[in-house]
């Protein structure tokens, strides 16, 4: 942790705009996202359920359209 003093008649603001500076300049910022949106590794098992649980997930998908059940998705989506 790094340890910066605030200045005499220093606003909080110009403060924190320092702060986030210094945090920038050392790479911490960089360093918390990294760890923070990281995703472990799926084991092999976990990689074939999925993709099976997708699989299966689209063969009902695909049957319930042929028999009516769900409507078909139009062929161009408006942003």
């Amino acid at each position: 942790m790094s340890e910066i003093k605030r200045k005499k008649n220093e606003s909080f603001e110009a403060f924190m705009r320092r702060v986030k500076k210094r945090w920038q300049q050392s790479g911490k910022i960089l360093q918390v996202k990294k760890i923070q949106f990281h995703e472990r590794d799926k084991s092999r098992t976990m990689r074939r359920k999925s993709a099976l649980h997708k699989l299966g997930v689209a063969t009902k998908m695909e049957y319930l359209k042929k028999i009516g059940r769900l409507p078909e998705e139009p062929k161009y989506r408006r942003k």
